[in-house]
């Protein structure tokens, strides 16, 4: 409390912050594309520097403070920008992974469609930290911290993934995962408002406070449930994990023997094992059956692969291995093929685009250069025999009236014409007269 700073310039600093219009609102699309960017070529530094640049926390902070000062009006203006800016960056987000040609999912993108208790309690301490910097004296660097930790950027890009490729699990993974540190941040900020004792407005009826109360725990709550469900799927996938891994190493690890792979099939209640090596007896097998309740691994029977049986599974991986390098050599030599047929028909098209030109160059000479009788177009290859350079230019060849001549301001004009006509760097024009 002694490092408190006046309340009426928190609450100043605060609402200056939750709106987005001009300059705010720019900042907000470039920082969105930025995010998005960094997600679609998986670069964690480039996420980074979005969230920093970002200002979402703003409205955010702001619908905390109102909550916890009673400043409905606050509220409104707040939720009113945050909502405002939620979907800027959502369309945002949505347009650019729309036109990039990066369409794959990176890990940095799917990280964000799964949220947990875990990102509850991140979004809680972040919010706690960050009203925390704002209400002292010496605020120090926490805002871009909280701003990192927190993570408000990339869900919001990730769920304009979801909709600009149809991955509908995606958009409401990463908009529940937004919705979570968009909650807890606020009720962070409430309660720290509350706990330092900022002054609050009164309600007209003592009964509409309480109920306001109960709303912002309700809704905390509402919000927890499903993380905290994914979370505890997440650990018991973790135990059994560690489960298997401990039972493997203890029961059946012996010297000469090496476990290549371990699958689980719950649909058939069964481990399987590949082992390589000194082959595992069957009494070492049995004992190890007997052990697996031990492990959380009771109603699973185990499959052990060995010998040559291991062998042929070996060879079958290695042998899929094979086709899989084969198809990508194929399909390379074909990328190759198809790029060399291209770079072909570029060439073949600049030859025939020559000769088909001709006739329609001939037939408009005739107004504009009554004196030229024929015309020829090539494209010629120069070679000088005293150096390696080599020359490339269109050759026109005209045939002139043996009646008729042309003048040097003619020869000028009617290459500077036939030059601009078909359309070629370097053009040279040879002359000669027929009676």
């Amino acid at each position: 409390m002694p490092d408190k700073e006046d309340e009426q310039e928190i609450i100043s600093q605060i609402t200056s912050g939750i709106s987005f219009r001009g300059a705010n609102l720019w900042v907000l699309i470039f920082a969105i594309f930025t995010a998005s960017l960094g997600l679609n070529v998986n670069s964690t530094a480039v996420i980074i520097g979005a969230m920093l640049i970002s200002p979402l926390m703003g409205p955010i902070i702001g619908m905390g403070l109102a909550m916890g000062i009673n400043d409905l009006d606050l509220l409104r203006r707040a939720a009113k920008n945050f909502g405002v800016a939620t979907l800027i960056s959502v369309l945002t987000a949505m347009v650019y992974f729309l036109i990039t040609p990066l369409g794959e999912a990176q890990s940095e993108l799917l990280a964000r469609t799964s949220p947990t208790i875990y990102d509850v309690l991140i979004a809680t301490f972040g919010g706690a930290a960050g009203i925390l910097a704002l209400c002292t004296k010496g605020k120090g660097n926490v805002i871009p911290g909280v701003a990192i930790a927190t993570a408000l950027m990339p869900p919001l890009c990730t769920a304009g993934f979801g909709l600009a490729t149809g991955h509908f699990f995606y958009f409401l993974g990463a908009f529940y995962l937004f919705f979570i540190n968009t909650v807890f941040i606020s009720l962070a900020t409430y309660v720290g408002v509350r706990l330092m004792h900022f002054e609050r407005k009164e309600f007209k009826t003592p009964g509409l406070a309480k109920k306001a109360q109960r709303m912002v725990m309700g809704i905390a709550i509402v919000t927890m449930i499903p993380a905290a469900l994914m979370t505890v799927g997440i650990v018991r996938r973790s135990i059994f994990d560690n489960n298997v891994n401990r039972f493997l190493k203890v029961e059946l690890s012996q010297n000469g023997t090496q476990i290549i792979s371990s699958e689980v099939d719950k649909n058939k209640s069964v481990l399987n094992i590949v082992a390589v090596g000194r082959e595992i007896k069957d009494s070492t097998k049995k004992e190890a059956e007997r052990r697996m309740e031990q492990y959380g691994l009771a109603q699973y029977s185990l499959n052990i692969i060995q010998g040559e049986q291991s062998d042929s599974v070996l060879r079958l991986n290695y042998r899929l291995s094979q086709i899989n390098n084969s198809r990508e050599d194929e399909k390379k030599k074909i990328m190759e093929m198809s790029a060399q047929i291209t770079d072909l028909n570029s060439r073949l098209s600049d030859y025939t685009r020559l000769e088909t030109m001709s006739s329609d160059v001939s037939s408009e000479m005739k107004a504009l250069f009554p004196q030229v009788k024929t015309i020829s177009l090539s494209r010629v290859v120069e070679a000088n025999r005293d150096t390696s350079a080599t020359r490339r230019f269109v050759a026109a060849i005209i045939s002139l009236d043996g009646r008729k001549r042309m003048t040097p301001e003619d020869t000028k004009r009617l290459h500077d014409w036939l030059q601009t006509r078909v359309k070629a760097d370097s053009l040279a024009v040879y002359s000669s007269s027929t009676r």
